[in-house]
């Protein structure tokens, strides 16, 4: 079963589930406010691909953190950091059996699932 990591209120967010709704995929919506983030699901999406592709440094979130406390970003510090505030992840995340994706476009999603 997929599952589409994100946030209710994000519009990438809501892009990508009115993409997967219109192209009858299914998939389960895990919001990371409401659901919960843990090490765990860090941990496997950091062994799929580099830590750095998850953290969102555009975000509003990331801005309102103090500079020293972003320098030095390293792994564990950047997942301490998703941990206590998951708005940090750029979303969606769309996990399947054997895929990672970060983001939302309609030609990765249409080529992603083209190919599985």
């Amino acid at each position: 079963m997929l599952t589409l990591y994100g946030i209710k209120s994000c519009d990438t967010c809501r892009k990508a589930r009115k993409w997967l709704d219109a192209n009858a995929i299914e998939y389960r919506a895990h919001d990371v406010r409401v659901d919960g983030l843990d090490a765990k699901m860090l941990e496997r999406w950091f062994a799929g691909m580099e830590w750095q592709k998850f953290l969102n440094m555009r975000s509003l979130t990331w801005r309102r953190i103090p500079e020293v406390d972003r320098s030095d970003m390293n792994r564990d510090k950047a997942m301490g950091m998703m941990l206590e505030q998951p708005t940090l992840i750029r979303r969606p995340v769309l996990e399947g059996d054997d895929f990672i994706a970060i983001g939302f476009s309609p030609a990765n999603y249409a080529r992603i699932f083209k190919e599985t």
